[in-house]
């Protein structure tokens, strides 16, 4: 999603999206296999272009973000805010600074 989100035209084909991970790129049926997926589960469209599959974003940075967050919450801290945040100040090199930061915004 990154790779496609990064596009100038927020779209891309399968090409255009394996430009975007570093080397070792991986194959082209193993991007155009990733890129079906998050179709199937609705990240992205699919459009035929000629021969060709065309993607594009269907929900944007943020939304895929709060999912994620989500999820990792729900699968990994019982759906626990607390101990979500606790792993991340524990497990991050967080400043006092940024501590502070947290605390302000749950004020």
């Amino acid at each position: 999603m990154l790779n496609l989100w990064n596009l100038p035209t927020k779209g891309g084909f399968v090409r255009d999206i394996q430009e975007g991970f570093e080397d070792p790129k991986p194959a082209y049926t193993t991007t155009a296999t990733f890129m079906k997926i998050l179709v199937h589960k609705g990240f992205c469209k699919v459009e035929r272009v000629g021969a060709m599959q065309y993607y594009t974003p269907l929900i944007t940075k943020e939304q895929y973000c709060r999912r994620v967050l989500e999820k990792m919450q729900q699968d990994y801290f019982s759906d626990d805010p607390v101990r979500f945040v606790d792993f991340i100040v524990d497990n991050n090199k967080v400043t006092q600074e940024q501590k502070e930061a947290i605390v302000a915004k749950l004020r």
